[in-house]
């Protein structure tokens, strides 16, 4: 049907009422009939009995509205609900500020954009690394890779207090890189090359550990740090063979150290051993020789008692003993010349015996030959012995 039909006043009928239309605009009234008309037939209201000008919306159409409206508010409830992870907290923000902290299992809370909920996993390591170049205390270049392993320790402030306190995504955005670099430059540059290449891996790893907490507590980051490794420290590759070269004379210089106190390990207590050991000998004859000392003394003061009471036999004693022990030593040989028969002395075999300390008797050794006399060989002087029989000397 066309909206304008010839004749009339000029009005226009609606195509779809089939009313008289004019050139205003429609009233309010007549679009909120329209719209009850509309779910009115939706939820199978209809027109009252009458002509076609009747638009009152019937009773059903009202119910229709209220039960969808009941179905939307149910559903806008039933969003509230929400579950949290053992490994997990949940961080309740009501119009965008912080209310409340809760832990694994089922919650509900008041449905968006009122409040909403964030969780976050508590229990998760996490991990970041870094590699650069860094200047050390004797201003020398070196090329330092760290690794760190952390946890969020408290997820309120790791949610509200920093500004992307991780970025997973850009660790050079996040504060833990920031802090972590900032931190092991500043350990690595308290310490020369040949620490941190050598044994000093380990104390550079804990004092950044140490330093990126305090750090981390101070900005109320709500970050955990677990472990710290340093796992690669080398020089720049532009100078890395001559450190290579310094390493190994260091190793060198190392062995020779190692042996050298290996072998003093081995020696000196040998020489202590032998120095204990002359020292005991040294008491040992001490003892011995005071012993002997105070033996002697007091063997004389026996001597002289007795040679008090016998003047002549102690004498004679004593010459008897004093010559048995110079004649022992001796290699002179005394024979009585008295004697007719020709004695043979082989005196190799006393000059042996001697050395031996057996001192064969002479007449054992002697072998009568013929029945002539002997006669000194001191000239015909010959001296006699203690019973007045002469002797003569023979010497070897």
């Amino acid at each position: 049907m066309p909206w304008n039909e010839p004749g009339g006043n000029g009005n226009q009928k609606d195509p779809w009422t089939g009313k008289n239309r004019n050139t205003g605009s429609q009233s309010a009234e007549e679009l909120i009939s329209q719209l009850s008309k509309k779910l009115g037939g939706l939820f199978g209201g209809g027109r009252r009995g009458g002509g076609s000008g009747s638009s009152n919306p019937v009773p059903g159409g009202a119910k229709g509205i209220i039960v969808l409206a009941a179905l939307l508010i149910a559903g806008w409830l039933f969003s509230g609900f929400y579950t949290v992870d053992a490994s997990q907290q949940g961080l309740v923000t009501r119009f965008g500020a912080y209310t409340d902290t809760t832990g694994p299992g089922l919650h509900w809370h008041l449905p968006y954009p009122i409040e909403t909920v964030t969780t976050l996993n508590v229990a998760q390591n996490r991990s970041a690394q870094d590699r650069s170049t860094m200047l050390t205390k004797d201003e020398n270049i070196i090329d330092i890779a760290v690794t760190v392993q952390y946890k969020i320790n408290n997820a309120v402030d790791y949610a509200f207090k920093v500004e992307r306190p991780d970025d997973l995504l850009d660790q050079s955005r996040g504060t833990l890189y920031q802090v972590m670099r900032s931190t092991t430059r500043e350990v690595v540059g308290r310490n020369t090359m040949d620490f941190i290449l050598r044994e000093g891996r380990e104390q550079i790893a804990t004092d950044a550990q140490r330093l990126m907490q305090i750090l981390l507590d101070s900005y109320q980051a709500g970050l955990q740090i677990i472990k710290v490794n340093l796992t690669y420290a080398e020089a720049p590759q532009e100078v890395k063979d001559a450190f290579d070269d310094a390493n190994r004379a260091r190793e060198d210089a190392n062995r020779y150290q190692n042996e050298a106190d290996t072998y003093a390990k081995a020696v000196l207590p040998e020489a202590r051993g032998q120095a204990a050991r002359l020292l005991e000998e040294a008491n040992a004859y001490q003892a011995q020789t005071t012993a002997r000392a105070e033996g002697d003394a007091a063997r004389f003061s026996q001597l002289s008692t007795e040679y008090l009471k016998a003047p002549d036999v102690t004498r004679e004693r004593l010459y008897l003993e004093t010559m048995e022990t110079v004649m022992a030593d001796s290699r002179k040989v005394v024979i009585d010349s008295q004697s007719n028969n020709l004695l043979y002395l082989p005196l190799d075999q006393l000059n042996g015996s001697k050395t031996t300390g057996d001192i064969p008797a002479p007449a054992q050794l002697a072998a009568p030959l013929a029945s002539t006399g002997s006669r000194s060989s001191t000239g015909g002087r010959q001296p006699r012995n203690l019973s007045g029989s002469t002797t003569r000397e023979v010497r070897p």
